[in-house]
């Protein structure tokens, strides 16, 4: 918060300028791809105690946010985007995909997912914890 009440006007006019031109790439990849595939994270899930990681693969991480900043293009295109499991780290943890659609091809992700999730069984290979 504290952040954003600093940008000025022009800050705000250059990072939609950039938006635009990121939409504009991205109808680009869906006019020649049905869908695109992303990482959900750039790591593992980490210890809970730890507020975030500090650097990923040597890189440093300067707030919360950046360790995660994968998932920010697909947010950005106003389209359907689904989680997928795609396996365990050495440690047991869990890694995901992004199954990204064109705007308005929700049901097209859904489906996608689901042929994944008949193809892969990660769900059924490791059960989420019961809550009690």
């Amino acid at each position: 918060m504290e952040r954003a009440q600093r940008l000025t006007a022009l800050d705000v006019y250059r990072a939609s300028v950039a938006r635009s031109r990121w939409y504009t790439a991205a109808a680009e990849l869906f006019a020649r791809y049905e869908f695109l595939l992303l990482p959900s994270a750039q790591l593992f899930p980490f210890d809970a105690t730890t507020q975030w990681p500090r650097s990923v693969n040597g890189v440093a991480m300067d707030t919360y946010h950046r360790w995660m900043e994968v998932v920010v293009p697909a947010s950005l295109l106003a389209g359907p985007v689904l989680g997928v499991p795609v396996g365990f780290g050495a440690q047991g943890l869990p890694m995901g995909m992004q199954l990204i659609g064109r705007r308005h091809a929700d049901l097209a992700v859904l489906q996608l997912g689901h042929a994944y999730d008949l193809e892969t069984r990660w769900v059924s290979q490791r059960l989420p914890p019961l809550i009690a």
